[in-house]
């Protein structure tokens, strides 16, 4: 195991290093895992699944009717979150993956809830400057170029709006990131053979980890957030900094 490079030049040789997975590779893993994405995030969290859901929710601001943008959404389980606290709110989910989101579909209309959807690409949104009150963004900037979505993510942003992010982290202890390792590598193979899963998604086994060994730390990435423009950053983690979430916000006009 060895550090990370430089902050200043995380994100050029994260790219190098990962393009080719993040340009040939994931629409395939995230197509083969999506029928069973949930539960086996639940196994392989030891039942906090829900918990981590929870916990971020918590941090996040909404009011009544406000326009909401998850991204990276997934299966949903934000935006249907967010519906269930405030039922009047617009909330659209953009993600890559037409599987993940075919699931996600159907777990909202099974409850009630209308959520748009764009299978699209995240570095690209495809929304108006200063259109949304709210963006959330959970559990997938380790497989993004972290610099460019955030920069979108502030464009579409109302002044004054917020932007809620959470995912796994970079622990700043040495002896706790070796651990985490070890315990992933040890998930990733049992919910593989759990769930039969196919050949793209067993073949990046070993990329989920190389991709946490160059991310960022929940310091490391308030400071991103604070060169890219965004202020009022603050930071929480849980599990000794295995588990982070953000808060940022879009500066009002001077």
């Amino acid at each position: 195991m060895t550090p990370p490079p430089p902050l200043a030049l995380r994100e050029e040789l994260r790219e190098q290093r990962f393009r080719n997975v993040w340009t040939n590779d994931l629409n395939e893993v995230f197509a083969d895992v999506a029928p069973y994405y949930d539960r086996a995030n639940t196994i392989a969290s030891l039942g906090l699944w829900g918990w981590f859901l929870r916990s971020f929710m918590s941090t996040v601001d909404v009011k009544p009717g406000e326009r909401v943008l998850d991204v990276c959404a997934g299966t949903n389980a934000i935006g249907i979150a967010l519906l269930e606290r405030k039922p009047t709110l617009q909330v659209h989910a953009i993600d890559r993956s037409a599987e993940m989101q075919a699931v996600g579909q159907q777990r909202a209309k099974a409850r009630g809830f209308s959520i748009g959807s764009t299978i699209g690409d995240v570095h690209e949104l495809p929304f108006p400057d200063n259109h949304f009150d709210v963006v959330t963004l959970q559990f997938a900037s380790r497989h993004l170029r972290v610099r460019r979505v955030f920069q979108e993510i502030l464009r579409v942003l109302k002044p004054g709006g917020h932007f809620h992010h959470c995912d796994m982290l970079r622990p700043r202890s040495r002896l706790v990131e070796k651990s985490y390792y070890v315990y992933l590598r040890m998930c990733l193979a049992f919910t593989g053979l759990l769930f039969r899963s196919g050949p793209a998604a067993l073949n990046c086994k070993q990329y989920f980890i190389h991709a946490l060994e160059m991310f960022y730390s929940a310091e490391e990435l308030s400071v991103v957030l604070r060169e890219l423009g965004y202020v009022d950053v603050t930071a929480k983690t849980v599990l000794y900094g295995m588990l982070g979430f953000h808060r940022a916000v879009k500066p009002l006009p001077s």
